[in-house]
């Protein structure tokens, strides 16, 4: 996967479990939700669920089929106590670079603004 994609997919797995934190839902509801809130970066489907089964492999979530509607059965999502846990890891890791971004951000304008006045 080239560089930039990397990075695109970096915390796709922390939006999943966010997403899987508000209700159990199907991958397809999981891949539209996250195309509606993360309109900048939408991940394709073979990503998420490629994800899906990384996440489940490391039991941070848990998969049953429904079958209750007309139509396919749909493999409904749903995060596990493992998953909180590593939602509240996601949660710290996300603050901890938002600080180091907010230190580069202000060090640079401040930088910048005595540059100009020399």
């Amino acid at each position: 996967m080239p560089p930039r994609q990397k990075q695109q997919y970096r915390h796709l797995p922390a939006f999943i479990l966010l997403a899987l934190a508000e209700e159990p839902i199907h991958g397809g509801a999981i891949l539209s939700a996250l195309s509606q809130r993360m309109p900048l970066s939408k991940p394709d489907s073979a990503a998420v669920y490629r994800a899906l089964q990384r996440l489940e492999d490391e039991a941070q979530v848990v998969s049953n089929w429904d079958t209750s509607g007309s139509g396919p059965a749909r493999r409904v999502y749903r995060l596990t106590e493992a998953g909180w846990e590593k939602l509240d890891a996601w949660r710290e890791d996300i603050e901890m670079r938002l600080a180091n971004l907010r230190y580069f951000l202000d060090t640079y304008a401040e930088l910048r603004s005595h540059r100009r006045l020399k």
